[in-house]
């Protein structure tokens, strides 16, 4: 179905014609990058609402065993409007914030691109095809880091793209021992493996591959890209990166383990232990260097690595209820990281002020800004009603119903821990914004509000983190198809 192909390559080629023919109109440019995420976000609502089977489309064939195949399912769909949403609203957060930047029309065509090649991921129909589009979601996501060419900007975007090369050479020799073994690649439900007959080079493949894409999800030891990449990007940049971009890894794990492998293949071995093990290492240790750091953006970004990996911990787990919470986890951190990077934005763009000791009563100056990061703190800590308190719910109810030894008690500490430490390293923040002190100059206030370009995406992202908490049964009940489809 060659309409599977306009969601890909319209932003692509968008973004491209934008850098070869900038506009010499600033609105004019502005104008088409708009249309393209907006065109983008219904493209990719039109496909969702498509039956799965209509879906499929073969490019070609490089190599025996090797296709380049698209094929949306459940999960693509789910994953492709998430990414055209958060796309369409932080770019038009972008458009206040990078009129302070160089450049504007490499920034907007790069990140029209690396939607288009995101697009491309959510489609992917086999493990082939999904490395070879992650691997150029890498290529075209590093000029949004190095987008302002400092000598730190530089190299952060060369950090960024050894550690994402080392996760991919990782994934890539996992691939070749699939393919070595003959197995198919193509993606199913619960996997293509016999688990009975599997060898341990599978499991091994497996394990590879978990390690290579939760590189880019930030997993532990493979985490180190994320805080030196997220202060010197654009705010916009920092917020994709860390709210989409390291969820491509965790697709690319859920591909792995649930639609090729099977879980069968690893449940109670190895590779699950130390999957598990891992996961809950980068949980602890994300939120408490996300406490004792100082840097805002750099703070968020060790927050990510931190959340990220509960989204992995309840994959590990390859129970049913917690992985609707990872799923569940998935959506609400991608709109609560976006809140935040986009506010972290705000307040960089209008006040200059990037660390956390100078924002006390920055409440005072930008009050819906700050009430936002505060309700998105809320939901992050996972204070109900809130969104990722039923996340975490299920994930903490799986993982007690997993039986698994020592994981299944550790595994909801380790989660309650983090969420003592998320409350310590945001709920500070935003008593000192507005409970600044007796010692705070009240006659040199100045508001420093953004405009309605980057306060509506930032209004829109916290008020659903919000009410996906008070009303999340539809969303759940999709998620729960998935899980029985899978486990």
């Amino acid at each position: 179905m060659i309409a599977l192909l306009i969601p890909v390559l319209m932003p692509i080629a968008v973004g491209v014609l934008l850098m070869a023919f900038p506009p010499r109109q600033r609105k004019i440019m502005l104008a088409v990058v708009f249309a393209a995420l907006a065109i983008g976000l219904a493209l990719a609502i039109g496909v969702a609402l498509q039956p799965e089977d209509a879906l499929r489309l073969t490019l070609g064939t490089v190599a025996e065993g090797l296709t380049f195949y698209l094929q949306v399912d459940a999960v693509g769909k789910l994953f492709s409007v998430l990414v055209a949403f958060v796309w369409l609203l932080v770019g038009l957060a972008a458009f206040e914030y990078m009129s302070h930047e160089h450049d504007e029309p490499r920034f907007f065509g790069f990140y029209l691109i690396v939607e288009g090649v995101l697009a491309a991921l959510c489609y992917s129909g086999n493990l082939f095809t999904f490395y070879v589009f992650f691997e150029l979601m890498t290529l075209t996501s590093v000029p949004l880091v190095m987008h302002e060419l400092t000598h730190e900007a530089v190299m952060a975007g060369l950090k960024y793209l050894f550690y994402s090369v080392g996760g991919a050479f990782l994934s890539l020799f996992g691939l070749f021992l699939f393919t070595a073994q003959g197995a198919e690649l193509t993606f199913t439900a619960g996997g293509v493996l016999d688990s009975t007959s599997a060898s341990g080079v599978a499991r091994l493949a497996v394990f590879l591959m978990i390690l290579g894409f939760g590189t880019k999800a930030g997993m532990f030891p493979m985490h180190g890209w994320l805080p030196t990449a997220h202060p010197v990007a654009p705010a916009p940049a920092s917020a994709v990166l860390s709210g989409v971009i390291t969820k491509a890894g965790v697709l690319g794990i859920l591909r792995t383990v649930y639609y090729v492998a099977g879980p069968e293949l690893i449940r109670d071995t190895w590779v699950q232990y130390a999957w598990i093990g891992l996961t809950l290492i980068t949980v602890f240790m994300g939120s408490m260097l996300a406490y004792r750091e100082n840097v805002l953006k750099k703070r968020l970004a060790y927050s990510t690595v931190s959340q990220v990996s509960y989204v992995l911990f309840g994959l590990s787990l390859l129970q049913p209820v917690a992985f609707v919470g990872a799923l569940l986890h998935v959506v609400f951190h991608s709109l609560v990281k976006n809140g935040l990077f986009l506010s972290a934005g705000a307040i960089i763009c209008k006040t200059g002020k990037t660390k956390v000791d100078e924002l006390k009563g920055i409440g005072k100056e930008m009050p819906v800004v700050l009430w936002c990061f505060t309700l998105a703190g809320v939901t992050l800590v996972g204070i109900p009603p809130t969104s990722a308190f039923v996340s975490k719910w299920y994930l903490a109810t799986g993982s007690l119903a997993s039986g698994i030894p020592v994981a299944s008690w550790l595994g909801p500490v380790v989660l309650l821990v983090s969420a003592l430490l998320t409350a310590g390293y945001l709920l500070t923040v935003s008593i000192d914004a507005f409970l600044p002190g007796s010692d705070y100059n009240y006659a040199a206030l100045e508001k420093h509000e953004p405009t309605w370009q980057m306060l509506v995406p930032i209004v829109t992202l916290t008020a659903l983190a919000v009410l996906l908490g008070v009303w999340p049964g539809g969303l759940t009940s999709l998620l729960t198809g998935i899980a029985g489809s899978v486990l």
